[in-house]
Order: structure tokens, then sequence, then C-alpha cells
């Protein structure tokens, strides 16, 4: 298994009974708002880019062992981030719209750009497919659409011709709501202008989790997190892992030991949460976290070079 831990914490859980993720809509908010949440993505994979190509070299790429087209790639990525920020701007108007944040991407090699890359690419692509049943005007969504589709292609490219890995995970992709990635990009984020809440719905970052870094399916592994301020501490818990359109849910004993299933295949968002059945806003204790378990062509689980 290959995963970004230097960006993120990551979670997993075993398996003990499966479920349809809800598709409970979250409280009314307006299209400017979930446009400037989409606009705040942006924002951060834009200055990713950004940051990176003047970060990592031509030589850096080379000594990567990766073909110098391979870095044009990623120079025409990060223009697509620019236009879809003004693309954003535009719809949303002067005066109207979030402004970029701080971040601490910590991206030290030409790897560590890669693998962040494929996380963040599919971090986008999720929030865009959460955030479609949020939006009322058409032509928003047919926007929308269209970057989520490039965002999905980026990431196909990413993962299966930079890495070596899958280009995809299951058949349909997980869709995640505005706190469920506002969880995942605070990790890289380290401040935002105070004017940015104005224009944005109700956000909540849940508390991270972690898991060891030679995790992989079938292996016992032990989570940690540290709960929210307030937190009731007793109680049942489980982990649950969303995985494209299924939630999958296994209770969490007090020794915070669990079995990852030996069924887990491709990206995962994973949870802990007070409830076997709904994995939502209302029922989270910690994550999501993002996790990858790498698979070949011949569906088995795989390791790659980069």
């Amino acid at each position: 298994m290959k995963f970004t831990a230097s960006f993120t914490a990551f979670c997993i859980a075993a398996v003990a009974s499966a479920s349809a993720l809800p598709s409970k809509r979250a409280a009314a908010v307006t299209d400017a708002q979930v446009l400037n949440f989409a606009l705040t993505l942006e924002h951060l994979e834009n200055a990713f880019y950004q940051q990176g190509l003047a970060k990592h070299s031509a030589a850096e790429f080379q000594k990567a062992k990766l073909p110098a087209w391979v870095r044009g790639r990623f120079e025409q990525i990060m223009k697509h981030e620019s236009t879809h920020v003004s693309f954003l701007e535009t719809a949303l108007g002067e005066g109207h719209y979030v402004q970029p944040c701080t971040y601490n991407f910590g991206d030290k090699t030409v790897k560590d750009f890669v693998d962040f890359s494929g996380m963040v690419e599919t971090v986008g692509t999720s929030a865009y497919t959460g955030a479609a049943q949020l939006i009322s005007d058409k032509d928003y969504l047919t926007a929308a659409a269209s970057i989520l589709a490039t965002e999905a292609r980026q990431t196909a490219w990413v993962n299966s011709v930079v890495r070596g890995g899958a280009p995809w995970s299951t058949s349909f992709e997980a869709p995640l709501d505005v706190n469920q990635i506002y969880t995942i990009a605070s990790s890289v984020i380290s401040s935002c202008p105070a004017g940015n809440a104005n224009l944005l719905p109700p956000l909540t970052a849940f508390p991270a989790l972690t898991l060891p870094a030679d995790a992989m399916p079938g292996k016992s592994v032990k989570l940690a997190y540290t709960p929210a301020k307030g937190a009731k501490a007793d109680g049942d818990k489980w982990v649950a892992f969303i995985s494209g359109l299924t939630t999958v849910f296994v209770p969490l004993p007090q020794s915070g030991h669990v079995t990852i299933p030996k069924e887990l295949y491709g990206v995962v968002f994973a949870m802990v949460t007070n409830n076997g059945t709904v994995a939502d806003d209302g029922t989270t204790l910690a994550g999501p976290a993002y996790l990858n378990f790498d698979f070949g062509s011949d569906g088995k689980a795989a390791e790659f070079a980069i």
C-alpha cells in the first residue's frame, strides 16, 4: 500500500456490516456559498501546483526517473486550476468571493509532490460529486460538472500514468459533504483571511485520524485520534469507511485495534462514528481520512515505484 502520510491523517476500519451512503441532504446553503467552497478548494489546488512546480525543478523530476513530459503535464494541470479559480471568481463577482489561504503542503521531494497531487485531485473529485445536490442553478451545476470531469481525468492520469497505480477505485466516485472535505483540506491550511468565513457555508473540521504507515488489508492496526473538546469519551463507537457509494461499519473496541478488511481496495475515506448505520456530520467523531490501497490490472494489491 502507498499513501500520502506526509500530508494527512489516515484511518482504516474492519468490516462488519455495510449500508448505502446516506442521501440525506445537508442544511440549506446558497449557490454562492457552494461556489465559494469550490473556490476554496481550487485556491488550494492552484497554490499547491504553483508552489510545487516552482520548488521541484525539471532536474528533480529527472532524478525521480520521470520523463520531462510528466512535468509538462503537471504544468497543464496547474493552468487548469488557475482557470478554475478565475472562472469561479467571475461567476461570483468582484467582492463576493473568498481569497486564498496560507498553506503548508510539506512536499520535500518529487515523490511527495506526486503523491499529494493524486490525493488532492481525488478529494477534489469527491468534493464536486458531493456538492452537486446542493446547487440549484442549472447553469452553475453544468459548470461544476464540467470542472468535475476535468478533475477526474487529472486524478486518473496522476494515479495511473505517473504513479503506475489504478486510474479508478470502484464503479462509483465517493461523494463527500463540505465538512468532510474541509476536515481533509484543513490538514494543509495554516490560516485563512477572516472575511472568507462570511462567504462560506458553516464549516466544521473534525479531529484527525491516524494509523500506522504499514497498514494494509487483512492487518490489525491501532487507530488514534484526539476527541474534540467536550466530546463524550464513553459510548459505543464504530469505524466507517466510504468506498464509492457504499459505507461499511465495524464496532471500534476500547483498545482502538481493528482488522482492515481484506476486500478493501483503491481509495477509501474512513471515520470514527457514534452510530453503526449512519456516517454523517451528526455522528462523526473523527475523520474522514484519505487512504489508498493500490491495486494492479489483475485486481490484486500492488505497490508502485512512485
